[in-house]
């Protein structure tokens, strides 16, 4: 990936990711708690949460091609089930549960 294309990406992942890294593990360790199990801190959370918490820990210099699939993977799902402009919408819970497990609430402005 060429630089403009690096920057690109990384401008791209940080807006559609509108929530903090400890927003995000948050969210990710609620959602796997259950009534009588939890994950440990982790591992909780989908595979692409934890990634983009990985990513999330990382200054730009450092990324991975790996990182960057995922990134490009988190923008482009966002953006499949987003508006363009990311403005703040309401919708189903399952909806807005999913889209938070990747880093991006819809209810908070980008």
């Amino acid at each position: 990936m060429s630089a403009p294309d690096d920057d690109e990406l990384w401008q791209d992942f940080h807006r559609v990711v509108n929530m903090t890294s400890r927003e995000l593990a948050d969210w990710l360790r609620t959602r796997d708690a259950g009534e009588d199990t939890e994950a440990m801190p982790d591992q909780a959370g989908q595979p692409t949460g934890r990634q983009v918490l990985h990513v999330l820990g990382k200054r730009h210099v450092d990324l991975t091609d790996d990182d960057r699939r995922i990134m490009r993977k988190v923008v482009d799902r966002v953006r499949a089930e987003r508006r363009e402009d990311l403005e703040p919408v309401a919708g189903q819970a399952n909806w807005r549960h999913r889209l938070m497990s990747m880093g991006h609430d819809p209810l908070k402005p980008a």
